[in-house]
């Protein structure tokens, strides 16, 4: 729905003065959040000579894998996050001064159901940005031209791209509005070419994975059961991913960068991953996934998008809408009870992973990445 503050609804494309402007598309969250922001910032490239994608500092790697991103700024909004950034005056005029340097024609501002587009619009309007569209259901009084209403229930993917048609972006011809990446690198060096599952125990809130022992138990009854298990992890995750490979799986915690973990995931027979970022990596990188979605935001908002998947864990448990980074239910009954029979029987109605897709095209496969300071100087 749209509700326009003011007057009528607006194009961009024509109010701008710019046939083909340049854009600005903000999603300043976590990885997940800015993979699922993909169709929509395609949406926008389809009708834009230009796009910059503002990130957080936790998205802005999976920025730089988005079809049709040709610069991405980062900014540590102070309003986003567990642990958000204080209020820093000079880095919040360094990015003003580099949103106000660009000229942008237009912008859209992309947030989760829960979150506000208010602070960033204030701050795009500081900047000059005369064109602002963004879901907001507080009253947004001269920053929105665009203020619209997400419906009911809209997965994340579709509430992006229902605000980008609201606006009056289209996907590009051919485009059927899934989740897409840059092609990710070979990682059969690392991965060897014998079919694999990935298992990815970590998350970054624990509510919505595995326990460490569940995790490792699991990893050994799909090695008892025939599958080749890879387990995967960044840096910080070492230790964890080596207690839960042990002697039955192959452990690449540490060895894989964003785009290098797209790699093993596309040649992954299936994934099993809670609800975070590397489920939507998988997506994107048409893997089925096997989700351990713990019920405390709603799986029909997260749930992997467009690929074969099948959820596990008891949707309707006492933390079922708490958005609790911990579980706040002693012994995690919602992802913990989930045993291992329900784990291979999901496998085994997951059909075989589609070829690794081709991104849809983009102008710039090599996006510009720079902080707001660095734009600045």
């Amino acid at each position: 729905m749209t509700h326009p503050h003011t007057g009528p609804h607006t194009d961009p494309r024509t109010d701008s003065g710019a046939a083909d402007p340049h854009t600005l598309v903000v999603r300043l969250d976590s990885v997940g959040d800015v993979l699922l922001a993909g169709p929509a910032v395609r949406m926008a490239a389809a009708g834009s000579r230009r796009v910059t994608l503002l990130a957080g500092p936790l998205g802005e790697g999976a920025a730089r894998l988005l079809p049709g991103v040709d610069e991405v700024l980062t900014f540590d909004a102070p309003w986003v996050g567990r642990r958000p950034a204080a209020v820093d005056r000079a880095e919040t005029a360094a990015l003003v001064e580099a949103l106000a340097r660009r000229r942008f024609d237009r912008a859209l501002v992309l947030t989760s159901y829960h979150q506000s587009p208010l602070p960033i619009a204030l701050l795009l309007k500081l900047a000059g940005v005369e064109w602002v569209g963004a879901d907001s259901e507080d009253y947004p009084g001269s920053l929105l031209e665009l203020r619209h209403r997400r419906a009911a229930g809209r997965h994340e993917a579709e509430a992006a791209m229902d605000l980008a048609a609201a606006a009056g972006f289209a996907l590009p011809e051919g485009d059927h509005g899934g989740l897409t990446i840059h092609p990710p690198p070979d990682t059969g060096p690392l991965t060897g070419t014998d079919p694999y599952v990935v298992v990815h125990p970590g998350a970054s809130a624990p509510a919505r994975a595995w326990s460490r022992e569940r995790a490792r138990r699991a990893v050994a009854a799909l090695a008892d059961a025939g599958h080749r298990v890879v387990v995967t992890g960044g840096t910080s995750e070492k230790e964890l991913t080596a207690a839960v490979a042990g002697e039955h799986a192959l452990d690449l915690g540490g060895r894989t960068g964003l785009h290098e973990l797209a790699g093993v995931l596309a040649g992954a027979r299936a994934a099993v991953v809670g609800n975070t970022g590397p489920s939507h990596l998988a997506a994107a990188v048409g893997t089925p996934v096997v989700c351990l979605f713990s019920p405390v935001v709603p799986a029909d908002r997260w749930a992997p998008f467009g690929v074969p998947h099948v959820l596990l864990g008891d949707q309707s448990a006492p933390c079922a809408g708490t958005r609790e980074v911990t579980c706040p239910v002693p012994g995690h009954p919602c992802l913990d009870a989930v045993d291992d029979a329900q784990v291979l029987a999901a496998l085994d109605r997951l059909p075989p992973a589609s070829p690794t897709r081709a991104p849809h095209p983009a102008r710039n496969t090599h996006p510009t990445d720079r902080t707001a300071e660095e734009a600045r100087a």
